[in-house]
């Protein structure tokens, strides 16, 4: 299968990068899987966007699985993912309004053949998060990105995998962290 993974972390030694991006390459690489990658922060991000931001729609309009890695910051993603979404995901190429009555649309997706796996790393412990912020980064995520341009799907939220307390956590859960993504990649090339 064709896949596209969007790595969003500036530092190549973060566990998001070194850990799971690389995981991530490394299981559909062993798996003889066709990969393209978006590094948000290797690429230019100057403007004028149009040629990257075109490049990035080609590779999603190529892809069929989108593996998305970011650290949460501020309760979002990072800015240059945050980005991503703004200027690839954009009306018109990965969902279009219908109007429902005059005052009232809903989104259409564009992109609903594609399967979406996300992995968000955060700083915080689950507790707080959950409960106290009602797990507002993943629905925001799921809810308020993915549906526009991925459709309404629940594999759209147990395919999204938080991971928590990462700069705190031991060796060891990190490794279980890892373990997981592992497993989760070699199940969608299993799957398909």
């Amino acid at each position: 299968m064709k896949n596209l993974i969007v790595i969003g972390h500036p530092d190549k030694k973060s566990f998001c990068y070194s850990g799971i991006f690389k995981t991530v390459q490394d299981e559909l690489e062993n798996a003889n899987e066709e990969i393209e990658i978006i590094d948000l922060y290797r690429d230019s991000f100057t403007r004028p966007r149009d040629g990257i931001i075109q490049k990035y729609q080609n590779l999603v309009t190529w892809c069929e699985r989108i593996y998305i890695i970011s650290p949460v910051w501020w309760f979002r993603l990072t800015p240059r993912m945050e980005i991503f979404f703004d200027e690839v995901f954009t009306q018109g190429f990965a969902y279009k309004f219908v109007n429902i009555t005059k005052l009232y649309a809903y989104p259409k997706p564009f992109l609903k053949d594609k399967k979406v796996r996300t992995y968000v790393t955060h700083g915080a412990p689950a507790l707080p998060v959950i409960t106290l912020y009602l797990n507002s980064v993943k629905l925001r995520l799921v809810m308020g990105v993915y549906t526009f341009v991925f459709g309404w799907r629940f594999s759209l939220f147990s395919k999204t995998r938080q991971f928590w307390s990462v700069p705190f956590v031991s060796q060891r859960k990190r490794e279980k962290y890892l373990n997981s993504v592992s497993k989760d990649i070699k199940r969608d090339i299993k799957v398909d």
